[in-house]
């Protein structure tokens, strides 16, 4: 562990963090049969609210009926379970290494609104890119790669790659 030389608290080694990742993904594999993956739970989340709100729009729909309705439990999927897991061990990653604070990092170039603004639309335009792509970074990227799929390893280049377009057009918000 390393002690961050601006707040005192620890981070892992992120080589030792992408050991353990690979690990993880390695046992998804063995244990599920399927790799990793988190925009297979958002998906399922909004299935699961929409037949909650319209199911009958739900037995309408070719897509929404294809996670919902009828005897189908949507949430009652691994990537829901996997999501809600990474969730609680980041809270408790907060708490036992005392970084658990409601804060918004930022440059002082930005408001903190601003970076809210920024962060929710990159949110929003990489959930609507994961489900163009079937998969987000995890999902089709990671696990892709894992299997040797050459959808994986173009998957991973144009995520990174629109990363590093999107950082040098917007670095002026944080350098």
């Amino acid at each position: 562990m390393k002690k961050n030389k601006y707040d005192g608290s620890f981070y892992l080694n992120p080589y030792l963090g992408g050991v353990i990742l690979g690990t993880v993904l390695l046992l998804s594999f063995y244990i599920s049969g399927r790799g990793l993956g988190a925009s297979g739970a958002v998906k399922n989340s909004v299935a699961a609210t929409v037949n909650a709100i319209a199911p009958t729009h739900v037995e309408q729909s070719a897509y929404y009926s294809q996670f919902a309705g009828g005897d189908k439990k949507p949430m009652n999927n691994w990537l829901v379970y996997e999501v809600l897991g990474a969730l609680a061990g980041a809270f408790l990653s907060g708490i036992i290494f005392n970084r658990l604070k409601l804060k918004v990092e930022h440059s002082p170039k930005i408001t903190s609104r601003r970076r809210l603004i920024f962060a929710l639309l990159g949110g929003l335009i990489f959930g609507f890119g994961s489900q163009l792509a079937k998969g987000c970074t995890s999902g089709a990227a990671l696990s892709g790669m894992a299997v040797l799929s050459l959808g994986g390893y173009i998957t991973m280049i144009a995520i990174f790659g629109t990363a590093f377009v999107a950082a040098w057009i917007f670095r002026k918000n944080w350098i």
